[in-house]
């Protein structure tokens, strides 16, 4: 009985000989071989063998389970040619830092209300799956609002085609359209999440949300948003000095964002938040800059101790900016803080950041790069090497166009009784204008004194007859206009320089003319209203109509100036410098470099090689009141005289 209770089995109710029970066995260990290879590299499987993501159970951060220090970068996906990225993440790492984060911006995600745009330049995923393949983790800080020193702080113009719009709030006008846009956005990043096998270690709720603070229920709205479409990372929330104690939300973990150290912040996040790690989300590395003042630096020698304390306090530290990159197009925003009327940022985001614009290491670079090696076991990467740059020969200027002529390349003018702010005219299919300049005709029948009533956003040429006769802002509201007989033309050509990025007046950046002006006390109606937006399918039709003229006729202002240069190698960095010019846009094959104005402090605009092309290429430069017909290159940016931060 014993001997045949070893020969055969029971499985199921089934008899089994030794031999079946063998081949049962075999079956069993190849079937598992066979999903043990189908299976070992699948993210979920992987992140299976890790308990755990970024946790802040205790003093210190946790990942892995191992203790674990933030060392961060800012570096925005939309704000470096996406030739460049892997060159600057290459050179992230080998300074020293694990961790790239990033803002969202929604407003070039969403250009349109419901069309939504995630290829090329702007394709977050690719972005996080680089720097993936880098062995980078991202804090991704998805907004709504982002501040960033960018138009509207991120926020896309079409939300102020509400006339009762309260931005950043539970305003319903406000959470549908982010409903609407977090489906789209928030789908594509739940898989790239720590626990899906992706980079993403914690999200960003919301952005310094305490100095702003008009609504108690909002953050946990913006929360909610997140967690309920499958976030599931460690949450943050930022604030400065200005909003500490405003700003968060429960649940989430408390940062700091600083310049200068002061010990009060950091008693005030061990008071609020004993035992847990202490993080400084935004570390100014250096600043922004503003047309009309100085170029802000701020020295290696004042921000090495601070960093080095930051890291002896057991902190974690993210840089602000590591590197700043470009405000292309019309993106720049505007400072309106304790000051009568805004300042638009300028075309550069350099930030005197530890990499520079072009890509550059610096002083700082350096010194960092040492300080963190001290925080590794292994040798740090090698430096990546640099970029080369070519100050390519000046070129004289072809042909121009004046803007008068170029009105047949935009879309069919607007007639209204009464002037129409940008955001509310009938185009962008119904999105109403967000970006560059709008021109405002009407009939006069008399001189005298032109009055804005305080009413032109930002700044507007004015023009009698296509002359012109002055320009118009915020400081200068009155204009005398010439005496002259019968009817005459009166043009206001008006820029929106840069929608405020920070602050309590969001809601207040419509732009163009944003109520009624008069001319002698008297108001003035029947407008025609060109939208010059100045997109990519204006700068083509423009590129390639038959209506330039020769320089040898005397160019009208404001035109568009167009110069072709040949480059005979491999397409190199270079800056594009303008003396003798005043103010206006450069595009360079259809790519908007963004604005130059003589005033500075920035006086040259970064051109990316990848932008440029082996042979002919094309430079088009619309300039509001005058040329010296050339256009000059250099090696090396000039961003003006520098001055301290303070």
């Amino acid at each position: 009985m014993v001997h045949r209770a070893m020969e055969s089995s029971s499985v199921f109710g089934f008899r089994l000989s030794l031999k079946q029970r063998y081949l049962l066995l075999l079956c069993v260990a190849v079937g598992a071989v066979i999903a043990y290879h189908c299976t070992r590299n699948h993210p979920e499987v992987k992140r299976m063998s890790h308990l755990e993501g970024l946790r802040a159970n205790s003093s210190q951060f946790s990942l892995e389970t191992k203790p674990f220090r933030i060392l961060g970068g800012s570096i925005h996906y939309f704000r470096v040619p996406r030739a460049y990225w892997e060159d600057r993440l290459l050179k992230m790492k080998a300074c020293g830092l694990n961790t790239l984060t990033t803002y969202v911006p929604w407003n070039m995600h969403e250009p349109e209300r419901g069309v939504f745009n995630f290829e090329d330049q702007l394709d977050l995923e690719a972005y996080l799956h680089l720097a993936a393949s880098l062995g980078l983790w991202v804090i991704l800080r998805p907004g709504p609002y982002i501040c960033a020193e960018w138009d509207l702080g991120g926020l896309p113009s079409w939300l102020l085609r509400d006339r009762n719009m309260k931005l950043r709030t539970t305003y319903p006008g406000f959470t549908d359209a982010v409903n609407s846009f977090f489906d789209q956005l928030i789908k594509k990043v739940v898989p790239h999440q720590y626990s899906k096998g992706g980079p993403i270690i914690a999200v960003q709720v919301e952005n310094e949300y305490g100095s702003y603070a008009k609504d108690k229920e909002y953050m946990s709205f913006i929360k909610e948003a997140l967690v309920s479409r499958g976030i599931t990372e460690l949450l943050l929330t930022s604030d400065n000095k200005e909003g500490r104690g405003h700003g968060g939300v429960k649940g989430a973990l408390e940062t700091l964002n600083f310049q200068k150290l002061n010990m009060d912040d950091i008693k005030y996040l061990e008071g609020i938040q004993p035992q847990k790690p202490k993080m400084v989300m935004e570390y100014w590395s250096g600043w922004f800059d503003v047309w009309g003042n100085l170029h802000h630096v701020y020295s290696a020698e004042d921000m090495l101790p601070v960093v080095t304390e930051i890291l002896r306090l057991d902190m974690s530290i993210n840089l602000y900016m590591f590197h700043g990159g470009t405000n292309f197009g019309f993106m720049n925003g505007a400072y309106a803080v304790g000051i009568p009327a805004p300042k638009p940022m300028v075309t550069s985001y350099d930030y005197d950041a530890p990499l520079s614009e072009a890509g550059d290491y610096t002083t700082k670079y350096h010194l960092l790069r040492n300080l963190f090696s001290h925080y590794h076991t292994q040798p740090l990467p090698e430096l990546p090497s640099l970029q080369e740059r070519r100050a390519y020969q000046p070129v004289v200027i072809q042909q121009h166009l004046s803007l008068w002529d170029s009105l047949h390349f935009t879309d069919k003018p607007f007639k209204s009784e009464r002037p129409v702010n940008m955001e509310n005219l009938p185009v962008n299919s119904n999105n109403g204008q967000s970006y560059g300049y709008t021109l405002y005709e009407t009939t006069i029948t008399s001189g005298g004194t032109l009055n804005s009533r305080n009413n032109i956003r930002d700044r507007a040429l004015v023009f009698v007859d296509r002359h012109f006769v002055g320009a118009v802002d915020y400081r200068i509201q009155e204009l005398a206009l010439p005496d002259g007989k019968g009817k005459r033309t009166l043009s206001l050509l008006v820029e929106n320089c840069g929608r405020v990025n920070y602050g309590n007046t969001l809601d207040e950046q419509r732009k163009g003319l944003v109520g009624d002006i008069e001319l002698n006390k008297r108001l003035l109606r029947d407008f025609i209203i060109h939208s010059l937006a100045m997109k990519p399918g204006f700068v083509n039709r423009l590129e390639n109509s038959g209506h330039w003229m020769s320089l040898r006729q005397r160019p009208s202002f404001p035109g568009f100036f167009q110069a072709r240069f040949y480059v005979n190698s491999y397409p190199k960095d270079t800056f594009i410098k303008l003396p003798g010019w005043t103010k206006g846009v450069v595009f360079i094959n259809g790519k908007n470099l963004g604005r130059y104005w003589s005033i500075g402090p920035q006086q040259t605009l970064y051109v990316p090689g990848p932008w440029l092309r082996r042979g002919d290429n094309q430079v088009i430069v619309f300039e509001e009141q005058e040329t010296d017909g050339k256009i000059q290159f250099s090696s090396n940016p000039d961003y003006g005289m520098a001055v301290d931060v303070q």
